[in-house]
């Protein structure tokens, strides 16, 4: 049963702008893993990271270091998550979290499904 769903876009050129302008973002965003990522993907994290907190309906207490964005050996993405973001989802009875992000023409965009029992 779908118990969520979540999405965000991100202006590419103004997420860019914004992480030259503020260099404490990056650290303070993203996991150390995701740091070393091109621009556009960092983007297309935020999205992802911002989709699966509307998923959940809130963010109380959870951590952007929490909310780890990984892709398989195919480039899949999907969530690593731990401390609060991952107790946020149990707490909700969360079974899985589907993820998918893409970025083209200026925009990054991502969209998350949150399944649980019913």
């Amino acid at each position: 049963m779908i118990r969520g769903i979540g999405v965000d876009i991100v202006d590419l050129a103004r997420f860019e702008r914004q992480v030259l302008r503020t260099p404490g973002l990056i650290p303070r965003l993203f996991t150390e893993a995701e740091r070393a990522l091109p621009v556009h993907s960092l983007a297309a994290r935020f999205a992802a990271k911002e989709a699966l907190i509307k998923a959940l309906g809130d963010s109380t207490g959870v951590s952007w270091q929490e909310m780890g964005v990984i892709t398989d050996t195919h480039g899949n993405p999907a969530f690593a998550l731990h401390g609060a973001a991952q107790a946020a989802v149990t707490a909700r009875g969360v079974t899985s979290v589907h993820l998918t992000m893409t970025h083209d023409a200026g925009v990054a965009c991502a969209f998350v499904v949150i399944e649980g029992d019913a």
